[in-house]
């Protein structure tokens, strides 16, 4: 996983509508760039619930929320109208984003390996560079969490 003070590796991704957003597209500007597992299971469902309550405070400190997983377009785009998520969803496939920022690591549930997602959260600066990092982050204190961290150092 990537450390404070490193340089976030650039990526261009679609977002739930198939346009291609690139992190350098947010320059000048507070990026929470949030890693989670799957669209509409319990806990990333209550984790973006609780970015798009807290969407409106992000806005008015300038911050920009971006959700990455590895799940479809047509996914991101049914997860965002079910659950109204105002913020922007991007899909990685590929792994592209997920594997630079090292967040696509070995995981056990109920004794059984495989590999997947660690719910993971990076504050990225208006300079492209790594502020904070959150790792295996609890889905229901993320955002409040960011959002205090974010509002301490206004």
């Amino acid at each position: 996983m990537l450390e404070t003070g490193t340089k976030a590796p650039e990526f261009t991704l679609p977002d739930k509508d198939g346009n291609s957003v690139s992190l350098s597209d947010f320059a000048g500007k507070k990026v929470v760039l949030y890693f989670y597992p799957r669209d509409n299971t319990p806990g990333c469902t209550r984790q973006a619930c609780a970015f798009a309550g807290a969407f409106e405070e992000f806005k008015k400190i300038d911050a920009v929320v971006i959700g990455v997983s590895k799940d479809s377009v047509a996914s991101h785009q049914k997860f965002a109208e079910k659950h109204g998520l105002p913020f922007i969803l991007l899909s990685d496939p590929e792994l592209a984003a997920i594997q630079a920022y090292g967040v696509w690591q070995e995981k056990k549930l109920y004794g059984k390996v495989s590999m997947g997602v660690v719910r993971s959260t990076f504050i990225i600066d208006e300079n492209g560079v790594i502020e904070k990092v959150m790792p295996k982050v609890k889905p229901d204190t993320n955002a409040a969490e960011v959002l205090a961290y974010l509002k301490e150092g206004k």
